[in-house]
């Protein structure tokens, strides 16, 4: 298996696993989409991946639809997407998304909680090129009418990188510039496509004694506590 199998396999228990958390990430996202593309689930793409990925979540469907009317009102905020940069104690890369209605209070937040930490927030670009930026897709193994091997070789001209079975589903890891070419393909082969997204791989990982780890996953907690963080990816190996 390659390193999007290990990744996910690492992170798998760690990611979002407050409920609330993820309902209001989730949230953000439906605000988002729809001011980006409209609240018409058929014409949005982006509307269409983000109701997956609710649904994945279990986030009830009150929720989904109180957030699509939320979102459609043209007086609520659009959320602006800001990445930040910098490392974690013993040398570790953090590259921090985030979802933010106000940018001086994320920066401000983000920065004391990199300060607090003991880790270094860095400049645009300073991070960001150890990573790679791709897509994810997990699909309905129940849809699939061949093997992996057979599927890996169908889809091969989206320059997949990784296909693999999982208690999900079957997840797929590609380029990022790929996803909408993906979801369609998916979409006219009646594939369902149970959840999707973005991840960004570290292209080398840093080994870390027991202690050390401890004090990169006070930084990793404490920027996940904050409303505006979206997604925190690392390069400290899981």
């Amino acid at each position: 298996m390659g390193r999007a199998f290990e990744l996910r396999k690492g992170r798998k228990m760690k990611r979002w696993s407050a409920m609330a958390k993820t309902f209001t990430r989730i949230g953000k996202d439906i605000v988002m989409a729809i001011k980006d593309g409209g609240p018409n689930v058929e014409t949005n793409s982006r509307l269409r991946a983000v109701i997956q990925n609710a649904k994945a979540a279990n986030m009830p469907k009150e929720n989904v639809e109180r957030a699509i009317k939320k979102a459609s009102d043209k007086d609520t905020a659009n959320y602006k997407e800001v990445l930040f940069e910098g490392y974690a104690p013993h040398g570790v890369a953090i590259v921090v998304e985030t979802a933010t209605d106000n940018n001086n209070r994320t920066v401000a937040n983000v920065r004391a909680a990199f300060n607090k930490c003991d880790g270094n927030l860095g400049t645009s670009g300073s991070v960001v090129f150890m990573f790679d930026h791709v897509c994810t897709f997990t699909i309905k193994k129940e849809d699939i009418t061949v093997d992996l091997e057979e599927l890996e070789l169908e889809i091969i001209d989206f320059e997949v990188e990784e296909i693999f079975d999982d208690e999900e589903g079957v997840i797929i890891y590609a380029p990022f510039e790929q996803f909408g070419s993906l979801q369609t393909y998916f979409e006219e082969n009646n594939i369902e496509i149970l959840s999707s997204g973005f991840e960004r791989i570290p292209a080398t990982t840093t080994k870390l004694n027991e202690e050390q780890q401890a004090d990169v996953d006070k930084l990793l907690e404490k920027l996940d506590e904050d409303d505006d963080v979206q997604n925190v990816y690392h390069s400290m190996e899981s």
